[in-house]
């Protein structure tokens, strides 16, 4: 039988308790995976075991999409009308605001992010984006195409079927979010994968949707490991699409695995080394502290970081000077802290992996400007990092590092920055500080990128698609535009008058 974690919060930011079962949850029940094989789940904050879950394997996935098929052919898809699944989602999202805050406290210990931001970002832009869908779910509609008098023509917008999901640890529950709403909305089962280091906030999910309505089957979630239970996914055969959100490197892979199967649609959200470039007539303050939110926002850990910062020639110096003096007041600690800005990073693994590039930096002979040093005595903490004097051909200014460092790179020109800007192989997002908004606009035009951000950075909407163009990934998160990615169109012509 699966466990069950329960575990008491005593923190000055938040008191309560939590208890969820840890097993795979698929048609509508937990259950141990089919090799009876366990993970450990480390609280990236102490470095030591939160829990144990159950581990699944490919078998397990096959169980899986077994369940979503059976689901989609007799409760879900187009056994059920769009009203009804939106009500199911409207549920769902009132039950996750009903426990808010303890969503939050799982997050942050789970994931390392401060309980203060997932509170009040990443539970309340979960809960938004399932309203979001949830109010879509009866608006996904084909058209009547004008073709001449002997023909009635018109298209249907119908589910795909059996969909994989495989969410990111950088935004647990926010990414379960977005990969479930479009998906449920629009008709599909799903299998979903959550990150072997992230999963509990999705273990938690189960149970809510359980009571928000949703037949055993339509969601099931497999604990695993992507080498294992996310290359299943990718290859199934009775998986129609897979949506997957990570490194650019599995990206590659699963869509070389997809190819090989059943050639299945797929869709990807991945990395990014976005540039923020500062003008000369922007506002210095206000353009230091959303660089600082844009490079070490979420400790670093998004793929939209503001990471390469383009500073023009003329405010070079001070705008150093004022991003450095903010970076060091940024409060690295306990994510249970009342002040706490910046957590650990997410495990052992992605905390060598950056003060590898830290290293390679000094190695190739960047200055270290500020930071650069592990932070505390235990736990997966790094001290907020800058770098100036770099070229381009370096790694830490090519290679997305994922972790709380940034370039600080000076520029001479409009043209210049430009050509620096769009100077990589990754095109997820970008920014643009300055008073003139023709300029900025412009631009903001110019860049190859999915989002351009004006005088902001990583603010992002539900309303509004998020996706990259070149090495970022295929297709769009988030708006109608998601809608797409899950819907079949089948176009469907009626002879009126036609005889042969």
């Amino acid at each position: 039988m699966p466990q069950t974690f329960s575990y008491e919060f005593d923190t000055p930011v938040f008191k309560g308790k939590t208890s969820f079962n840890t097993g795979l949850y698929i048609g509508g029940k937990f259950v141990d995976g089919v090799d009876g094989k366990t993970h450990d789940v480390v609280n990236p904050a102490t470095g030591k075991l939160t829990t144990k879950i159950s581990l699944g394997t490919a078998k397990d996935v096959d169980v899986a999409v077994k369940a979503a098929r059976e689901a989609y052919d007799t409760v879900w898809g187009l056994n059920t009308p769009g009203y009804e699944r939106g009500k199911c989602l409207m549920k769902l999202a009132q039950l996750m605001d009903d426990c808010h805050d303890e969503l939050a406290a799982i997050e942050a210990l789970d994931n390392g992010k401060t309980f203060t931001w997932a509170k009040t970002a990443d539970i309340p832009g979960a809960i938004q984006c399932l309203r979001y869908y949830g109010g879509w779910a009866d608006k996904n509609q084909g058209k009547v195409i004008e073709v001449d008098e002997s023909k009635l023509a018109y298209t249907r917008h119908e589910p795909i079927g059996v969909c994989g999901q495989i969410i990111p640890w950088n935004f647990p529950l926010m990414m379960m979010a977005w990969k479930l709403g479009p998906a449920l909305a629009t008709g599909n089962t799903i299998v979903l994968k959550p990150s072997e280091f992230t999963p509990l906030t999705a273990l938690r999910m189960a149970p809510l949707i359980a009571e928000a309505g949703f037949p055993p089957g339509v969601v099931n979630i497999v604990n695993g490991y992507g080498s294992d239970a996310g290359a299943a996914i990718a290859a199934h055969p009775h998986i129609e699409k897979v949506a997957f959100t990570g490194s650019t490197l599995v990206g590659r892979r699963i869509m070389e695995i997809a190819s090989q199967t059943n050639l299945k649609k797929v869709t990807l959200e991945l990395g990014g080394k976005s540039p923020n470039i500062i003008f000369d007539d922007a506002d210095i303050t206000q353009a230091v502290n959303w660089a600082a939110h844009g490079v070490f926002w979420n400790h670093g850990q998004a793929c939209c970081a503001g990471t390469r910062i383009f500073v023009h020639e003329k405010i070079y110096d001070e705008f150093l000077e004022k991003f450095t003096a903010k970076a060091k007041t940024i409060k690295i600690g306990d994510p249970f802290g009342a002040d706490t800005h910046q957590g650990p990073q997410v495990s052992q693994l992605q905390f060598d992996r950056i003060m590898g590039y830290i290293d390679s930096g000094r190695s190739e002979g960047a200055t270290l400007h500020h930071g650069g040093e592990r932070h505390g005595e235990e736990g997966f903490f790094i001290q907020p990092t800058i770098f100036t004097d770099t070229h381009s051909e370096m790694k830490i200014v090519r290679e997305e590092i994922f972790g709380p460092v940034g370039v600080v790179i000076k520029f001479s020109s409009e043209e210049d920055v430009i050509r620096q800007a769009n100077d990589s192989e990754y095109g997820l997002a970008s920014a643009v500080f300055s008073k003139n908004i023709d300029r900025a606009l412009r631009v903001a035009h110019k860049l190859h990128a999915g989002t351009a951000w004006v005088n902001c950075a990583n603010t992002l909407n539900t309303q509004v698609p998020f996706g990259g163009y070149k090495q970022s990934g295929i297709g769009r998160e988030l708006g109608e535009y998601a809608l797409a990615n899950y819907t079949a169109v089948k176009a469907v012509h009626v002879n009126l008058a036609m005889q042969i």
